[in-house]
């Protein structure tokens, strides 16, 4: 069986769930519902990180507090945020950016033109 080159090989081609809510949630917990598409700041997909989300906290010795994660989790997770992620599909309202972006450098490029045809 050929792959398309847009389908990742296996297991990146897992969807990933949403854990459950806990009563002491971890950082793995919080990691797997951004990777479940639940922040609503990326569409859902397996992410392997370098290193998970929250290692640094535990090499300095200071590991994550659960009820820190808890609300992290709460806070990432609400549907306000969700809205919003879901109404800036492609450039949102900044559609104008990339236009205006070409339409300076087109300008630039004629003025240049002229001052070298008018120094001639």
């Amino acid at each position: 069986m050929a792959l398309r080159s847009e389908t990742p090989p296996p297991p990146a081609d897992r969807v990933p769930e949403a854990p459950p809510a806990s009563g002491r949630p971890t950082t793995a917990q919080l990691k797997a519902e951004i990777d479940a598409g639940r922040t609503g700041d990326k569409v859902p997909a397996q992410d392997p990180g370098l290193s998970p989300l929250g290692t640094d906290d535990e090499a300095a010795g200071m590991p994550s507090d659960a009820s820190r994660v808890s609300l992290a989790r709460e806070e990432e997770t609400r549907p306000r945020r969700r809205r919003a992620a879901r109404m800036q599909t492609g450039h949102g309202a900044n559609r104008w950016v990339m236009p205006a972006y070409y339409g300076v450098i087109a300008a630039a490029a004629v003025a240049v033109g002229f001052v070298v045809w008018f120094l001639r």
